[in-house]
């Protein structure tokens, strides 16, 4: 391709979900000519892959939704936190409502994308071999798209089915009479517990540390009560913004050591009627910071939960006496009487720390305390979170620097978004940006306005290539190791942490703050997006206008 040539699009975004859906309806209005691609068959991003039973989302309505007003104004929710299949739905209504169908092309996954110097330009090799060519490339796969599988002797002499829970099949998979082995106990691990404990003839859960669930406390909407609460929504998403969580509220000013035992335990009592994820988001100010604080926080926890367990020995396993890390260093997962199955005939519970598993056979999981027989394994064991999806899609920058290079001894970018040697490319949802942490549209949102302002702003100013800064990469990541080292996070082998993956560097892979977040990506903006390398052309060939 001659330099002269035009690239194909002036965008294009992979991924579907709520980053490449919004960051799709932004650019189109402001007037690029943009393609959204994504190797599943709807829209949705992770609420595509994630139909097992059970499967819902742990942020309430009105909160996990876009705050577009064509898109809540004509739209109303079924349940408190929605399932996938109305996550699903709603993808479609967004997709209908603001006619972005003609610019998707689903069913088209990435197998690289390669940066041409000489051109300034990506080309994308789609699955179907089809190349494509555009001037900026937007990864938005999100920070859960690369699904972890542990590598367990024998898993190929297994005769049963086995899945992980992000590739569950699209048709389901019927858990009626199944001796279910079900690997992992954090959010997809309690859904489908909660669900195969209904029907399973036996479900065994092997737990190598147990989650700190909260109630979900779960409600059926009203379309009627929802027209009502839409007269605040503005004010809500507006909020949003503003909060270190993404949520509707933050923590408290106060410290849990600052109030007496009655006080911080009405609180906490308020906190787990309300359900959700507010007694994680909405408690003191040194939960996530002070260590007698934070367990101030499990004590309440564990007692709440114990008393829900008759049997002893199974009340240390499920909620030990001592915590098994600070409370709130691995996101809290919500439940619907998930501690209640243990009491069931059919449900038994392994702990693997006491227990580990040596093998799988044809029929059976053998640990060192005998085998388990099973029909279906579920690896309910979580993702390469941050960078896997981004790393498997073969990203090649300058001088053919593959991402999964450049990441070798750790994740770098700048402001979350930009990385050293690959020009022209930014990704939404991904590590070193606020995303785990965050309420997810909330985060898209943030993102989009921003990539979709810098990119109007290079066209405005005749800029047709930038690339991040080394000197302001390397800032950013050690910024976030530094704002992570002053938390108690590092004190979890969490997902946060890179712990959960063999061989991967230790670090916080998350920005600790939404509002916090945006008051930097706007001081970058302020001044001329500062940590950039901003290139004119010489030509007045650029963007379309």
């Amino acid at each position: 391709m001659s330099q002269r040539e035009s690239p194909d699009y002036d965008v294009v975004i992979v991924g579907a979900g709520f980053s490449g859906i919004y960051l799709l309806h932004k650019l189109r209005d402001a007037g690029f000519n943009v393609l959204l691609v994504d190797a599943a068959a709807q829209p949705g991003g992770i609420w595509y892959w994630n139909c097992y039973p059970g499967a819902r989302v742990d942020s309430q309505v009105p909160l996990y939704e876009y705050s577009i007003p064509e898109v809540w104004k004509s739209w109303a929710w079924s349940e408190r936190f929605p399932g996938w299949e109305e996550l699903r739905a709603y993808f479609r209504h967004v997709c209908d409502t603001l006619d972005l169908w003609p610019m998707m092309r689903m069913g088209s996954g990435v197998k690289g994308a390669h940066y041409e110097k000489e051109t300034k330009q990506w080309r994308l090799q789609l699955d179907s071999d089809k190349t494509v060519s555009t001037r900026f490339l937007l990864p938005a796969l999100g920070f859960a798209s690369k699904p972890y599988v542990p590598n367990f002797p024998g898993l190929e002499d297994f005769e049963g089915q086995w899945f992980h829970t992000a590739r569950w099949p699209q048709q389901g998979v019927d858990l009626s009479g199944r001796k279910v082995a079900l690997i992992g106990t954090g959010a997809s691990g309690v859904q489908v517990a909660q669900e195969a404990a209904k029907s399973a003839s036996k479900l065994t859960l092997f737990q190598r540390t147990p989650i700190l669930a909260l109630p979900m406390q779960q409600k059926k909407l009203s379309a009627e009560d929802q027209e009502r609460d839409k007269k605040g929504y503005a004010a809500i998403f507006e909020t949003r913004k503003q909060t270190s969580g993404g949520f509707e509220c933050q923590s408290l000013d106060v410290s849990a050591l600052e109030v007496d035992e009655k006080a911080r335990t009405a609180h906490f009592e308020d906190l787990w009627q309300q359900g959700g994820l507010r007694f994680w988001y909405h408690n003191f100010a040194d939960l996530l910071t002070n260590r007698e604080a934070n367990r101030h926080a499990y004590d309440f926890w564990r007692d709440k939960v114990r008393a829900r367990i008759a049997d002893p020995n199974l009340a240390e396993k499920l909620a030990p006496s001592e915590p098994p890390h600070p409370f709130g260093t691995k996101r809290p997962s919500l439940e619907q009487g998930y501690y209640e199955i243990f009491a069931q005939d059919n449900v038994a519970l392994v702990d693997l720390k006491a227990t580990p598993i040596i093998r799988i056979g044809p029929h059976a999981i053998a640990t060192e305390d005998g085998e388990m027989e099973c029909d279906l394994i579920v690896f309910a064991t979580g993702f390469d979170a941050g960078r896997g999806g981004l790393i498997d899609m073969n990203i090649r920058g300058t001088n053919s620097l593959s991402l999964s290079h450049a990441w070798e001894d750790r994740v770098r970018a700048y402001l979350g978004m930009a990385v050293s040697g690959f020009p022209n490319m930014l990704f939404a949802y991904g590590p070193l940006s606020p995303s785990g942490f965050s309420n997810g549209p909330t985060s898209a949102e943030i993102q989009g306005d921003w990539i979709c302002d810098f990119l109007v702003w290079m066209r405005e100013n005749g800029v047709d290539l930038f690339e991040a800064d080394p000197a302001a990469e390397t800032g950013w990541t050690e910024m976030v190791a530094q704002a992570g080292a002053m938390t108690l996070f590092p004190e979890a082998d969490s997902w946060y942490m890179g712990a959960n993956i063999p061989g991967k560097a230790r670090q916080l892979i998350n920005f600790p703050s939404v509002s916090g977040y945006v008051a930097r990506c706007e001081d970058v903006a302020n001044v001329g997006y500062r940590g950039f390398v901003i290139d004119k052309p010489t030509s007045k060939e650029h963007l379309t206008k």
